[in-house]
């Protein structure tokens, strides 16, 4: 018969890393979450404080089958664990995981775009060289990055995880939490700047934090094509720290050769440490070729060989809303659509723009780009949309559908015969699905999660099943 398996936590455990009391019994933990909703059997339910009370979810936790309770104060239902504060006890209990395994290779990721997907891609590398974790959902804030922690088994050999931010400060605790072994900044762009005063300084300065958990001899990755590469290559050295370096000129630890798009994905050429690759991808966005980069990059510094590295590349599947590809069939012929709804900024939209535009048509096809108003931009955000027409004319793309007040701004940029059709909101765009696409286009859909972009995503996939084309 196998051996059982161990817990994650027993409540003897929990207790000691939290400073709590046990009441009601003890017990043995096999996850934590704090969405009543998630709870499997056997898992921690954590009582945070926030627009609503943890507490008050307890019951059903455990009708879920909950087989304990982080709280503040006892509840009815099954055994707790006793603090003065959950979510400072989330975070002793994600430092105790991290120093209880320290032969664990950690790694984490920023950058104003793409942290979750390279952050995903660097778990499947992880993955094929052994045992493995990683944060999942984009939990990168001061609530996910602990609870990616605390849900850190000590058998594994390797983890990676995402680190964002809304607002200045945030990102320096969250690293110092970890303590990585190796930090990756994917890039740096006008992403969050009504939080700073600066502006885009102030986000470059915010994402370079991450180095601060870097123990000494800890590899910095840097992406040096970007006009922020300095300021990010000072701070990791002004704490100790090692710096590789990823972009597209010949002085690079990892050089971007050539990326060749195609159908499927792209085919990538670079040299890593002085040695020369070519690669497929399933991703076919142009902003893929540098982040394969950062990826190989941070595999390496978490003892994963290129070759494994390569191999995971090369099955690493767009993640749902960050380019998922689909065919889309109407009763006249089909359409592509490619869905980038989970999120949008300048920088983001103008790499879509560039990729888009350079993927073939069909003849009598378009290339067409749905798009939702980007947040979080502050008194630059009519400038920073009406801006997009340019890199919009520069890739060719025949026709702008586009919903939101700011949106408006780049609708009336673009020249007039690429002007399709413009909605106050996402959802009456989205009623309008059946105006936005013909057989044979290209569609790209893409837009600030909060704006909704993915209502349109989904009306428009929603198309084959309503006429019939499937």
């Amino acid at each position: 018969m196998p051996e059982p398996t161990a817990p994650l936590w027993t409540a003897q455990e929990i207790a000691v890393a939290t400073g709590g009391r046990i009441e009601g019994g003890v017990f043995d933990a096999s996850g934590l979450t704090y969405n009543s909703r998630e709870i499997g059997p056997g898992d921690l339910f954590l009582a945070l404080k926030g627009v609503r009370d943890g507490h008050d979810f307890a019951a059903s936790a455990f009708a879920a089958g909950a087989a304990g309770a982080l709280v503040e104060r006892p509840v009815d239902g099954g055994p707790c664990i006793v603090v003065p504060d959950t979510l400072k006890a989330l975070e002793a209990l994600g430092a105790a995981a991290r120093d209880r395994a320290p032969q664990i290779r950690r790694g984490a990721v920023t950058g104003s775009v793409g942290k979750t997907s390279v952050t995903q891609a660097i778990k499947a590398g992880l993955d094929l060289a052994g045992p493995a974790h990683a944060s999942i959902k984009s939990y990168n804030n001061h609530i996910g990055v602990p609870l990616t922690l605390a849900r850190m088994p000590a058998t594994v050999e390797r983890a990676v995880f995402e680190i964002g931010m809304n607002a200045p400060g945030e990102i320096a605790p969250l690293s110092r939490m970890v303590q990585p072994h190796a930090a990756c900044v994917t890039t740096v762009g006008p992403v969050h700047i009504e939080a700073f005063a600066d502006g885009e300084a102030g986000v470059a300065r915010e994402k370079a934090a991450i180095f601060q958990g870097l123990g000494p001899g800890g590899l910095a990755v840097v992406n040096g094509d970007i006009p922020w590469a300095d300021l990010l290559h000072q701070a990791a050295l002004h704490v100790g720290a090692r710096v590789a370096t990823f972009g597209s000129e010949p002085f690079h630890d990892a050089r971007l050769i050539d990326f060749a798009p195609g159908p499927d994905g792209a085919r990538v050429t670079a040299e890593v440490w002085g040695r020369t690759h070519v690669f497929p991808l399933k991703q076919s966005g142009f902003h893929w070729g540098l982040n394969s980069l950062a990826v190989i990059l941070m595999l390496d510094a978490l003892d994963v060989p290129v070759e494994t590295a390569l191999a995971a590349l090369a099955e690493f599947e767009p993640l749902k809303g960050r380019g998922e590809t689909r065919t889309v069939h109407l009763p006249r012929g089909a359409f592509t659509l490619i869905d980038e709804s989970y999120n949008a900024n300048p920088l983001s939209m103008k790499a879509g723009f560039l990729s888009l535009g350079a993927r073939p048509v069909e003849r009598g096809g378009r290339r067409v780009v749905v798009l939702t108003d980007m947040l979080e931009l502050g008194d630059q955000s009519e400038a920073l949309h009406a801006g997009l027409a340019a890199a919009i004319e520069a890739a060719a793309i025949d026709t702008v559908h586009a919903a939101g007040p700011q949106m408006r701004h780049l609708f009336e940029a673009v020249s007039p015969e690429r002007r399709g059709v413009w909605a106050e909101t996402a959802a009456d765009l989205a009623a309008r699905a059946g105006d936005l696409a013909r057989p044979h286009d290209i569609v790209m859909v893409k837009g600030s999660n909060g704006s909704k972009a993915s209502l349109v995503a989904a009306a428009l996939l929603r198309l084959e099943q309503e006429t019939g084309g499937g």
